[in-house]
């Protein structure tokens, strides 16, 4: 077998793997959405049917106009969107900080920032339920925001500091001889030039913080507060789960979630390979 062909047939497995995994990771979203348009009635057939029929958008609008559904859609947008603004943008400055600037214990600081990259989740409920309450935050989208930020400021930290160690210094050094401070630097310099990682960074934060579940439902008690994946949760009974509502309010919580990437999908790719791979 000459190399030629060797590549060939490594081209065509390559080809074959990732269209067999994208099929794998496609089919559930694809069933979703089409049970989503299913009357509930037809939800569990067997066989199950991709092609909804009789078809129907009635589990869109009960979802839609049940139990303040909109409501619990606007407070999760509200805390997703300031806790992914916050969250980017303090850890953008602490990676600047990080790469541009030297002082005591620069690297232990970090190194210890990244012991929260290795702490599950839920190990820190319990603790994050007493600072709350010490704190006034239980049962309010404050409360939310503000544990939300302080959970993703690591791994943003982590990928916007190989980013920002990736610009050549000269440039700082350039804006520095012509009178420009710090923040400057940091403003009108790095911030544009990590556009890229910044885009990663908003992607992965607003995912998890429209995503979120368990400490939502640990803090939140007042209905008003609830956010979008109670919501969800409050569709399925204890004796029966209507189905059809179920997967109708799960494709209406992708939505902002589709909109997000495809606004920062351009330059997804290059600010996660830079994170990733650049420390």
């Amino acid at each position: 077998m000459t190399a030629k062909t060797s590549r060939r047939a490594l081209t065509s497995l390559r080809v074959v793997v990732l269209i067999v995994g994208a099929i794998v990771m496609v089919t559930p979203f694809l069933y979703m959405l089409s049970t989503s348009f299913k009357p509930q009635a037809y939800v569990l057939t067997t066989p199950p049917q991709f092609i909804p029929d009789p078809f129907t958008f009635d589990n869109y609008v009960q979802a839609w106009t049940t139990q303040d559904f909109s409501l619990y859609a606007m407070n999760s947008l509200i805390v997703a969107v300031i806790a992914t603004g916050l969250s980017v943008l303090f850890s953008s400055m602490m990676a600047y900080a990080f790469t541009r600037f030297e002082f005591p214990g620069r690297e232990w600081i970090f190194r210890i920032l990244l012991i929260g990259l290795m702490v599950p989740a839920m190990m820190l409920i319990i603790p994050q339920f007493v600072l709350a309450k010490y704190f006034g935050l239980l049962d309010s989208l404050a409360g939310l925001i503000v544990f939300y930020v302080a959970g993703s400021l690591a791994l943003n930290t982590f990928l916007l500091r190989g980013f920002f160690a990736a610009l050549p210094a000269e440039l700082d050094q350039a804006m520095q001889m012509d009178g420009a401070n710090a923040w400057t630097r940091y403003w009108k310099l790095a911030l544009p030039l990590a556009r890229p990682a910044l885009a990663t960074a908003t992607i992965f934060t607003f995912l998890a913080c429209w995503d979120e579940f368990a400490w939502a439902l640990t803090i939140i008690n007042s209905p008003q507060n609830r956010t979008l994946p109670i919501a969800i949760q409050l569709f399925q009974g204890q004796n029966a789960t209507q189905w059809g509502l179920v997967f109708a309010a799960s494709v209406i919580a992708i939505i902002p979630v589709i909109v997000v990437y495809l606004i920062f999908q351009r330059h997804f790719v290059q600010g996660l390979t830079s994170g990733a791979v650049k420390g």
